[in-house]
């Protein structure tokens, strides 16, 4: 797993399960939100994320609601991203992506020196995710969810980590990004290959980390298959849907759940097959 790499691009890991300010280089992109002259104030971003996630159906039919407090950024050897529901090449998602995290409540001015402190003690694990809600179709989710990444790692220690940057913007210069602690890649990174007739798939990137705070290693529980992340497999038989023809769709949230672990961002694309 060369290519799986981990960089935060402004700061640590603050606030995360509590509320505070938030804010960003007002210079730097912020996922795929359209502010060219940077007029939207910082706090509104997760907002505004959360909102493209709600919009997509991504939230609650992937995951529960959340307000991410987490940017998470994903670039393809293509030069593709994630952008917050682009559309994208399929072939263009051949290999897997560079991820890069950074923390949009970061400048928060109510942290204190022991926040601080505290936070640079923090080695938390994050744990990456790739699924497809919309398996072998938005209208026929019988596979819903397919899983097609889960990988793990550790942000490298402070004094390492590079100065703020977007890897796609050149008036903020970025140091080359930092190798994960002692990644792991629990789920080997299988490409979208949505098929021929089958219209747009979403296709969802989720940061995720331990729910109640720990450091400690973790112990991930590997999905059985990656048909409905291997839960209730029998289910293709309703073709993802239950009586009434509510969607039905089993996943990362069941395997989060099961894992403790909880979302603090989250991305995705379009992509579907050109016939």
């Amino acid at each position: 797993m060369d290519r799986f790499v981990l960089q935060f691009l402004f700061a640590e890991v603050v606030c995360l399960f509590a509320v505070c300010a938030q804010a960003a280089p007002p210079q730097q992109h912020i996922l795929g939100v359209d502010d060219p002259e940077g007029r939207i104030p910082p706090s509104q971003i997760p907002q505004i994320v959360r909102e493209r996630l709600k919009e997509a159906e991504i939230i609650p039919t992937v995951i529960d609601d959340f307000l991410p407090s987490i940017g998470l950024h994903a670039t393809w050897p293509s030069e593709e991203r994630a952008l917050l529901g682009n559309v994208v090449d399929p072939e263009a998602l051949h290999d897997e992506p560079l991820i890069t995290l950074h923390d949009m409540r970061a400048a928060s001015t109510t942290a204190t020196r022991a926040d601080t402190e505290k936070k640079k003690k923090k080695q938390i694990t994050f744990v990456i995710v790739l699924t497809d809600p919309d398996a072998p179709s938005h209208d026929n989710p019988k596979w819903s969810e397919f899983c097609h990444w889960i990988a793990s790692g550790r942000l490298p220690p402070p004094e390492q980590k590079p100065p703020p940057c977007d890897p796609k913007d050149p008036r903020v210069p970025c140091a080359p990004p930092l190798p994960l602690v002692d990644p792991d890649e629990l789920v080997k990174y299988r490409p979208p290959a949505p098929p021929p007739g089958t219209g747009p798939h979403r296709y969802v990137l989720l940061a995720l980390v331990p729910a109640n705070g720990t450091t400690d290693h973790l112990h991930l529980s590997r999905p059985a298959a990656r048909k409905r992340w291997g839960y209730d497999t029998d289910a293709e038989l309703h073709a993802g849907f239950e009586l009434g023809g509510k969607r039905k769709t089993k996943g990362v949230r069941e395997w989060a759940a099961e894992n403790g672990l909880a979302p603090v961002g989250a991305n995705f694309v379009y992509a579907k097959h050109e016939r």
